[in-house]
Order: structure tokens, then C-alpha cells, then sequence
């Protein structure tokens, strides 16, 4: 068995994690930004480009600017996004979060879309003989 030096690449995704996440705001957004967001999330509603029933969507609309009066909405920033998306690979065994952080970032293929129920994301890459058998 071979040792690495390196740390688990888990510890490296969630380091990742929090450094991305530095620039967000530990209070929620401001009024006018939560009100500029009602206006954006409502006339997607009215054009139907949310993927909801209008009447369900304008009502998280109204839901949302609500919570943000009330300065309870938590981040909402690529930040979080980012988050998310690199702490999906940190339950794989370490052998395979490489791969998992590379198709997270957009390496290799993506079809599919959240509209369509679900994104899969593959990515292919040549493995040498000795690696396999060792």
C-alpha cells in the first residue's frame, strides 16, 4: 500500500469550500435587493420560464421577499452554489473525489437539465495498465 503525503481530498474540497464561500454576506440581502429579486422571480412567473405553476410560483416569490423583511433568508450566492457542489463529492471514496471534483467544475460531459429531472455529468479518462493492477 502507498502512502501520500497529500492530504484527503476531501479535507482539500471543503478547504475549497470555505474559501470560495469568503465573500458572502453573514446577513441577509438588503430590502431593496430582496425587492429587486421579487420583481425578477415575478415577471419569471408571469412569462413561465420558472418551470412552476405561475399561482406556486409567485407565491415563493412572495414567500421569499416576506422571509427577507424578516432578514431569514440564509446565502443564496455562487458561494453556497459551489458549496454544494463540492461537498457532493466528499462521501465518495477517495479514490474516485479527483474524478468527482473534475465533472463538478464542468470537466467532461453534462446533459441533462434540473427542468428535465436531473444533470449527469461523466467524464472519461485514460487510466494506465500498472495503476489499475496496483
Amino acid at each position: 500500500m502507498k502512502t501520500s503525503a497529500r492530504p484527503p481530498l476531501s479535507i482539500l474540497v471543503l478547504t475549497m469550500a470555505a474559501l470560495a464561500a469568503t465573500g458572502f454576506q453573514a446577513a441577509g440581502p438588503s430590502l431593496s435587493d430582496a425587492q429587486a429579486r421579487y420583481q425578477r422571480d415575478r415577471a419569471a412567473c408571469m412569462s413561465g420560464q420558472s418551470n412552476q405553476e405561475r399561482a406556486t410560483c409567485l407565491r415563493e416569490a412572495g414567500a421569499a421577499l416576506a422571509e427577507a423583511r424578516r432578514n431569514g433568508l440564509t446565502d443564496t450566492s455562487d458561494s453556497q452554489y459551489v458549496r454544494n457542489r463540492m461537498e457532493r463529492c466528499v462521501p465518495l471514496p477517495p479514490t474516485d473525489q479527483e474524478d468527482c471534483v473534475r465533472r463538478m467544475n464542468g470537466e467532461g460531459i453534462v446533459r441533462g437539465s434540473v427542468e428535465e429531472g436531473g444533470i449527469y455529468r461523466e467524464l472519461s479518462r485514460t487510466v494506465p495498465l500498472s495503476r489499475i493492477n496496483n
